[in-house]
């Protein structure tokens, strides 16, 4: 493991992404990548009585279906890296309190998952065999705390996001035959000055820009190295931001470049304004998604870029504009 330019960490013994697994809610099931997802639910409570005990659910029931699927036991996990949006991360300490693993819970807003493949990956290099990386997000249990709660039917302004209920989960290995991850490239936190709650494609877009360029400048690569560069979650508004950026800075990305919050609902049937959001969205695009692209060797290089907003409630009240951050991850096979 050796450090290139200012943020980037290059792995000699690049980790595996071993397996994923992914659970994604009703409206998710419903868009175009539904067959990719390990399972849908058929409500947002999942037999649950708040949404937040739900969406602590589905992060768990994810986790023992990555398990399942690795066949990797939990006895055998070293550590495990989780993150969502609620306070103090309670969906994943909940979720987790009776795996009797050692955990790290993280926060990293919407850049959670890529977050933990990064410092996973770190571990996988020094001291770990088995590292399990997860994030959930909850519809419900997002407006809730975020924005506005659902009784009160407020309309949603076309820059807003729908923030995806699920989660994804990846296991990562010191050995197997890939998808491996690369490079790390960690990113800064960038402030614009954008306090628009309702707008966080804005607020992210920055973030992502100076990660992305950051990268290519640590390792010397250009644009056209990747066969897909991903972000989560910036939505259409963010991601046409994030291209103009990147082109005002000598980097047109704009024909392998997609985002997950415009990738995992349908824009005109299913009224999501401006795309998805939250910690499960990136976690879920990938695990259900574009993991199995990789698998297939469809696509063989892919620079993930995870963006988050590091803002709270009480932040927004008090009138302070809205900091980003973003992570990028890359995965070869």
């Amino acid at each position: 493991m050796k450090k290139i330019g200012k943020q980037t960490v290059s792995f000699d013994n690049p980790p595996t992404i071993l397996e994923c697994s992914s659970i994604v809610g009703p409206k998710e099931a419903q868009g175009p990548l539904a067959k990719y997802f390990d399972q849908t639910l058929e409500d947002e409570f999942y037999g649950e009585k708040t949404w937040e005990k739900a969406e602590s659910k589905i992060l768990k029931e994810n986790i023992n279906l990555l398990v399942a699927k690795s066949g990797i036991p939990f006895d055998k996990i070293d550590c495990i890296f989780a993150g969502d949006l609620l306070n103090q991360c309670i969906s994943s300490s909940f979720g987790l309190r009776d795996s009797n693993i050692p955990f790290f819970g993280i926060f990293g807003a919407c850049s959670t998952f890529v977050e933990g493949l990064c410092l996973g990956s770190i571990c996988a290099e020094s001291f770990a065999e088995n590292v399990l990386c997860a994030t959930s997000s909850h519809f419900c249990s997002a407006e809730k705390q975020f924005r506005f709660p659902l009784e009160l039917g407020n309309q949603r302004t076309p820059t807003s996001q729908w923030t995806v209920t699920g989660s994804g989960a990846a296991m990562l290995s010191r050995s197997g035959s890939g998808p491996y991850i690369t490079n790390i490239t960690i990113g800064k936190i960038v402030d614009l000055g954008i306090k628009d709650a309702n707008n966080m494609g804005a607020a992210m877009a920055p973030a992502f820009a100076d990660t992305l360029i950051s990268h290519f400048v640590d390792t010397g690569r250009s644009p056209n190295y990747y066969d897909l560069i991903i972000s989560g979650d910036l939505g259409y508004v963010g991601k046409d931001i994030a291209i103009d950026i990147a082109k005002s800075q000598g980097y047109n990305i704009k024909s392998n470049y997609n985002d997950c919050g415009v990738l995992i609902f349908d824009k005109e049937k299913q009224d999501t304004h401006s795309g998805g959001s939250g910690c499960a969205c990136i976690g879920t695009v990938f695990s259900g998604y574009l993991f199995k692209e990789l698998k297939s060797r469809k696509v063989k290089k892919i620079l993930l870029i995870a963006t988050g907003a590091l803002m709270n409630s009480t932040s927004s009240q008090q009138g302070e504009s809205i900091p980003g951050i973003a992570h990028a991850v890359s995965i070869e096979i």
